[in-house]
C-alpha cells in the first residue's frame, strides 16, 4: 500500500476528519482476548473500585489504537506511520450499560518534515477531558 494523501497537498493546520469511537464492556472483553491483557481493572468493577478507580477502565493501548485510526483512515495505509506515541493522562471509564464510553478524536498536521513526512497531533477526549497527552504520529505521505 501507499499513502493516498500527497505531501504537496497538505499544509500545516490541515485537519484530519474527526471520528467518534464507542467502547463497551464487550469491546473490552474482545480486546482483552486479542491482546492477552486480562488485568481485572478492565473487566471487574469490584476490583477496579478496590484499587481506587471509579469503575472499569478501557485498556490504554486500546484507546491509543482507536486514536491512531484517525491517522490510518486519513492516509489509507497503516504502514505509512513511521512513529507514534502518546502519554496516558486520564482513564476512559466504561460503564456497564448499553451506551459504554465515547471517545472523540481529532487530528491536525502540526509540521511538515523532510522525506515527505508530516507530524500529526491528535486530541482524544472522553467526558470533556483529554485522555491522551502528547499524542503524535509521524507519517510518510505520497
Amino acid at each position: 500500500m501507499t499513502a493516498k494523501v500527497a505531501y504537496a497537498d497538505v499544509e500545516v493546520g490541515t485537519e484530519l476528519p474527526a471520528q467518534v469511537f464507542r467502547l463497551t464492556r464487550a469491546t473490552l472483553v474482545e480486546y482483552a482476548g486479542a491482546s492477552g491483557d486480562f488485568n481485572p481493572i478492565h473487566w471487574n468493577e469490584k476490583f477496579a473500585k478496590e484499587v481506587g478507580l471509579p469503575d472499569v477502565i478501557a485498556h490504554g493501548m486500546l484507546t491509543m489504537a482507536e486514536a491512531a485510526r484517525v491517522v490510518t483512515d486519513w492516509i489509507g495505509d497503516p504502514g505509512a506511520i513511521v512513529e507514534y506515541g502518546v502519554r496516558f493522562t486520564k482513564p476512559v471509564v466504561v460503564p456497564n450499560d448499553d451506551e459504554g464510553a465515547t471517545i472523540e478524536v481529532s487530528g491536525k498536521v502540526a509540521a511538515k518534515l523532510d522525506d515527505n513526512q508530516v507530524r500529526v497531533d491528535l486530541t482524544a477526549m472522553f467526558a470533556g477531558q483529554k485522555v491522551l497527552g502528547m499524542s503524535r504520529a509521524v507519517v510518510r505521505l505520497a
